[in-house]
């Protein structure tokens, strides 16, 4: 029987990285964005949904609902506001909060049930900044540190039904999201020099494209590949975070 997972964020730099990964390996792949996908996307279905907004996510799973089996559900969608605490307003707070926290909450108390009959597996997106962080993304690291706790909590409420929570911490990848981070950063040589800075930072020395974290979550949600799995936080950073600050 062929499996089914839904990707939230799927038109984004991971989740279409993701949603290719999971078709190559023969999965039937539901994507959700805010933004109709491009040829670059290639899902099976898609849902056109913010997920930030009230009532979005329920809206987006009576139609996921229909097709009656559920193996996965991939918590990707995110926003990110780069600004100092004392420049962000309550507006961006609710914003990064709806679509990073809220809507992951929401979309795993929508799909429990459909989980449950398979035995499948919730994999959030979170990021390192739930461990260490930077200045001028607080909101952002907040939000990704509930994510963590949201899967602790979801992990030991749904193993009785079988189903895995857990979450793939991501370190620097290159997408949108983070250049957009980085060209608010001065460097002389722009984007690119800010680029190559995170790259020598990194003990492995490189920057992942969203191709080489893709497997990690796919790993997490496949129960033949992770059964005895859950409640986990697997950091995906080339080594960052296991670096000495002061070095």
């Amino acid at each position: 029987m062929t499996r089914r997972v839904v990707i939230t964020g799927a038109c984004g730099g991971l989740g279409r990285a993701m949603v290719a990964t999971f078709r190559a390996e023969g999965w039937h792949v539901v994507g959700i964005d805010r933004s109709e996908p491009d040829d670059g996307v290639q899902v099976d279905d898609f849902v056109l949904a913010d997920i930030g907004a009230d009532g979005e996510v329920a809206r987006a799973f009576e139609h996921i609902r229909s097709y009656g089996r559920l193996d996965a559900l991939v918590n990707n969608a995110a926003v990110q506001v780069n600004k100092p605490i004392v420049e962000t307003s309550d507006d961006e707070w609710a914003a990064v909060m709806n679509t990073n926290v809220r809507s992951g909450f929401q979309a795993i108390r929508e799909s429990t049930a459909m989980l449950s009959q398979s035995r499948g597996a919730v994999v959030n997106v979170s990021s390192v900044h739930a461990i260490a962080t930077s200045i001028n993304v607080a909101v952002y690291a907040i939000s990704k540190g509930a994510l963590s706790a949201l899967t602790r909590s979801a992990a030991i409420e749904l193993a009785a039904s079988g189903v895995r929570c857990n979450a793939v911490l991501p370190g620097a990848v290159d997408t949108a999201m983070l250049r957009d981070g980085l060209d608010r950063r001065p460097h002389p040589d722009g984007t690119e020099g800010n680029l190559a800075e995170l790259a020598a930072g990194t003990p492995l020395g490189f920057v992942a494209t969203p191709e080489q974290i893709a497997p990690s979550v796919l790993h997490l949600a496949d129960r033949d590949q992770s059964p005895y799995t859950t409640g986990q936080m697997l950091v995906v950073d080339g080594g960052v975070t296991a670096k000495l600050g002061s070095e």
